[in-house]
């Protein structure tokens, strides 16, 4: 689906309106666009410092956080760019550790649409060429990237050098630009790899594996998974990291749910299988509770969203929106929400999404979902969402929007109970909340 963005600033919404104007208006996958684009720039992705380059269909933002972490608290400065963003386009591009600036946004996407008017590039061709100009001009010591879709023909992959790339967990997702079999998915996110470039990713089943394999043998690639020269172990409250170099004992990440520790050991492995620059295991340790990552199991904070709530209330967000995402949300709930307390999941979701497979994991527990619409995309009808919800076994309600089913939760909740809820299912439906509970990224 295309990328929304609007901006309180009249020269970059003038930017942006252009780029609509622009681009097809759609997804699109390819390396011949982007191409042209960075050759009519003078090939400012081959100015970049080390690249740090991540796949995965859910963790690869947080594992960016983890190494973003790292770096800044070896005293080291990193240029990141992620997506999608969830309130400012800004949020896309972080220079030497600092959100992009309007004053200098608009001029790097008029800069790239004047040379790029016939190209026909996407939102997210534009945005990637942007970034790569604004990284090339200001000095750092390191390069975050994250894929946006894929990896194979994702704009992020005209890198030909990186120091290192890295696959998170992997699931489906995207099957209409990617495959419809995880095996497929697989060898379109190893498609990252490079030449004699460290490949670092989970330990995957072996139809999985076998993809990879395939893939990175074909490219020459040296692929280090899980569970052979690095692996890694969370229990008695830590994170326990092993390698040829030697062991790490870690504190647990910050960030919550079991699965951010191997998001986390991730992270270390690729830091610590490339040498372009060097990590101190302080800043490993330092990282475990310097790491955010925005509208992934946050819990929201006392805005004017949380206060439509009952006193003692807990309002939580994530932008999850498939099956192996909701497993991994459903398993932190499950063990914090304590038997009896009132639970209700606010879900909106994207037409081509899979409500199903997100409700399961949530099926077999006292739980009450408000289906919701996602502002200005097209999205499963709530009727249809609740309905789903029934089908998995817990009541299915329907609101306007977050507002109202917060404010549903509020007048039928009882004060001495006061409830646990969770908003899910669309990165864009978690930007709209952070912005009306007024946290916005920085």
């Amino acid at each position: 689906m295309p990328d929304h963005a609007t901006s309180s600033d009249p020269a970059v919404q003038a930017q942006l309106d252009r780029l609509w104007r622009l681009s097809p208006g759609a997804d699109i996958l390819g390396l011949e666009r982007i191409s042209l684009l960075l050759d009519r720039l003078g090939h400012p992705e081959r100015d970049l410092p080390p690249i740090f380059h991540v796949a995965g269909t859910n963790g690869k933002g947080s594992v960016c956080a983890y190494l973003r972490a790292a770096i800044e608290a070896a005293g080291l400065r990193a240029h990141v760019f992620t997506s999608p963003h969830l309130v400012r386009f800004n949020e896309r591009i972080r220079i030497a550790g600092r959100l992009i600036e309007d004053e200098a946004l608009a001029p790097l996407l008029s800069e790239v649409l004047d040379v790029g008017s016939d190209v026909g590039a996407s939102f997210f061709e534009v945005t990637t060429a942007a970034a790569f100009l604004a990284f090339a001009r200001e000095p750092a010591d390191a390069c975050i990237l994250e894929v946006g879709l894929g990896g194979r023909l994702d704009a992020t992959n005209v890198i030909e050098a990186p120091a290192v790339t890295g696959i998170a967990q992997l699931g489906l997702d995207h099957q209409a630009f990617l495959g419809d079999t995880a095996e497929d998915i697989a060898a379109e996110k190893a498609g990252i790899a490079k030449r004699g470039v460290p490949l670092v990713t989970m330990h995957y089943p072996a139809s999985l594996a076998q993809r990879i394999g395939e893939v990175v043998m074909a490219k020459g690639a040296n692929w280090l998974a899980k569970g052979g020269v690095w692996d890694a172990a969370a229990y008695q409250k830590r994170l326990h990291y092993r390698d040829k170099t030697g062991k790490l004992d870690l504190p647990l990440p910050r960030l919550p749910g079991s699965h951010q520790a191997m998001n986390a050991a991730l992270a270390v492995a690729m830091m610590r299988h490339q040498d372009a620059i060097h990590i101190p295991d302080s800043a490993y340790r330092a990282a475990m509770g310097w790491a955010e990552w925005p509208a992934r199991l946050q819990r929201l904070g006392s805005g004017p969203l949380h206060a439509r709530l009952p006193q003692g209330s807990e309002l939580w967000l994530d932008g999850g929106h498939n099956p192996a995402a909701a497993r991994a949300i459903a398993d932190f709930f499950r063990g914090h929400v304590a038997a009896g307390r009132p639970f209700h999941i606010i879900l909106g979701m994207l037409a081509n999404k899979d409500p199903a497979g997100v409700l399961r994991p949530f099926g077999g527990r006292t739980a009450t979902v408000h289906a919701v619409p996602v502002p200005n995309h097209d999205h499963h009808q709530p009727t249809a969402l609740a309905a789903a919800a029934r089908g998995a076994g817990l009541v299915g309600l329907t609101a306007g929007g977050p507002e109202q089913a917060i404010d549903w939760i509020g007048r039928h909740a009882d004060r001495a109970q006061p409830p646990v809820v969770l908003i899910l299912g669309s990165l864009y439906l978690a930007g709209a909340v952070l912005a009306l509970n007024e946290e916005i990224p920085d």
